[in-house]
């Protein structure tokens, strides 16, 4: 093989086989071919994109490139694991509470989560933010964790998918980030090594998510589904609203306080929503026999008689996690300075933008601008009132928690930015968009 002719084959617009992206991406992290070559090749890809068939070969030679994960060793025959993804959001904390409610119906849940960077948050800071809890799983305690109980979320394991982490990073210095077929095979490539049969991706769209508007995001996802199919896997997609933030709760062990009280029924509605829909669509997947009113039944019995949060305290128990906490969430980190905002004028909510709010918490700590920094899990904020809803001048528009008073300051002025109150009324803003499935 030569790599010369792959590039250039690329460059002309022709399509590559399954042959020739394998043994590119086996040479390159043998190291036998140059970070320069991968770079043209990934600018090539750039700007003439992939077929179907070459994103899957693709996405298939990096899950290969490291150790593909069988997580159906000691488990019963047929059984089906579930997992889900979230292209990343503000306050998207589903995974918290999608995860229990999806165990406790019977399947199992193996996930592989990242940690946050930038103004979207990760799912193992957040539960971090539990006293003792660890991501750091072997592949032994990983299987057996998922026998015993059912659910396990943990870090990425460095064996992996290593070309993806290698690829990305010359992505990421040569402008090639926003490729879709990049994209796509970036995350499923993890997807198909982590071992999971049926995944439900939930693509966020708006000016808080990486696919700003809803072609983009349904291009993602159509491609991903595609991906998933030729692979062999159920998938499913959901186009999902991030103009505003998810919940209320935007911070680190805020969103733990939140995903708790949506396990007992008290969630927001909007993120209440959500969660049902993603648990659906997974029990879906998984299960030929369940009728659509079943599986909506189920998930609220397992809600109301407490299945769902008692899996979620297995699951902290089983990972090291301080369990006071989670019976008690007051006792998780706290703010020391909490301040509830007013609202300065009456009328209607016309925005919260979903990535100034981000920013906002980020600076205030809560989430890292640089990959060793560190965070403070009890900063952030709590929306009162979302889009389209009425307040009131004096009503209370949110609250801040801070570590000082000038960072409290700083994060009051950049939240009130985010916001937009008008005289005219503006309508809700939907949680899901649409729902792509193979």
């Amino acid at each position: 093989m030569n790599p010369v002719n792959i590039i250039v084959k690329k460059r002309n617009g022709e399509n590559l086989d399954a042959d020739e992206i394998n043994s590119f991406m086996q040479e390159f992290i043998a190291d036998k071919i140059p970070d320069y070559q991968m770079a043209a090749l990934a600018m090539a890809i750039y700007f003439q994109g992939m077929s179907d068939a070459e994103t899957t070969a693709l996405t298939e030679a990096m899950a290969q490139s490291g150790e593909m994960l069988d997580l159906k060793i000691g488990l019963p025959p047929k059984t089906v694991i579930v997992d889900k993804h979230s292209s990343g959001g503000v306050g998207d904390k589903t995974s918290l509470v999608v995860g229990p409610i999806v165990a406790a119906f019977g399947l199992p849940v193996g996930k592989m989560s990242g940690r946050g960077l930038g103004f979207t948050g990760g799912t193992l800071d957040k539960l971090e933010s539990i006293s003792g809890w660890r991501c750091e799983l072997s592949d032994a305690d990983f299987r057996q964790q998922l026998k015993q109980i059912g659910l396990v979320i943990a870090g990425q394991t460095a064996t992996l998918a290593p070309a993806d982490k290698r690829l990305y990073a010359l992505r990421d210095v040569t402008g090639t980030v926003g490729s879709l077929p990049l994209i796509a095979s970036s995350i499923m490539s993890k997807k198909l090594a982590a071992g999971t049969d049926a995944i439900v991706l939930d693509v966020k769209c708006g000016a808080g998510a990486f696919m700003q508007s809803r072609d983009e995001a349904k291009n993602l996802a159509k491609l991903m589904v595609a991906i998933g199919q030729r692979a062999g896997k159920k998938v499913t997609a959901l186009i999902t609203q991030m103009e505003q933030p998810l919940g209320q709760a935007v911070g680190n062990a805020l969103e733990v306080k939140e995903a708790i009280a949506t396990l007992q029924g008290s969630g927001p509605e909007d993120f209440t929503s959500l969660v049902k829909t993603i648990a659906h669509e997974m029990i879906a997947l998984a299960s030929t026999q369940s009728s659509a009113l079943n599986i909506d039944e189920e998930i609220d019995t397992i809600i109301e008689n407490g299945a769902a949060f008692e899996k979620f305290e297995e699951f902290v128990v089983a990972q090291g996690g301080d369990i006071a906490m989670v019976q008690n969430p007051t006792k998780l980190p706290r703010a020391p300075i909490i301040k509830p905002i007013k609202a300065e004028q009456s009328g209607y909510i016309q925005e919260i933008q979903a990535q100034k709010i981000g920013l906002a918490v980020m600076a205030l700590g809560g989430g890292r601008q640089k990959k060793d920094d560190k965070i403070d899990y009890a900063v952030g904020m709590v929306c009162n009132a979302k889009v389209g809803e009425r307040v009131e001048k004096g009503e209370l528009l949110y609250t801040i928690h801070a570590a000082s008073e000038s960072t409290a300051s700083s994060g009051i002025e950049q939240i009130n930015a985010a916001y937009k109150i008008g005289s005219e009324q503006t309508k809700m803003l939907p949680v899901i968009y649409e729902t792509i499935r193979g």
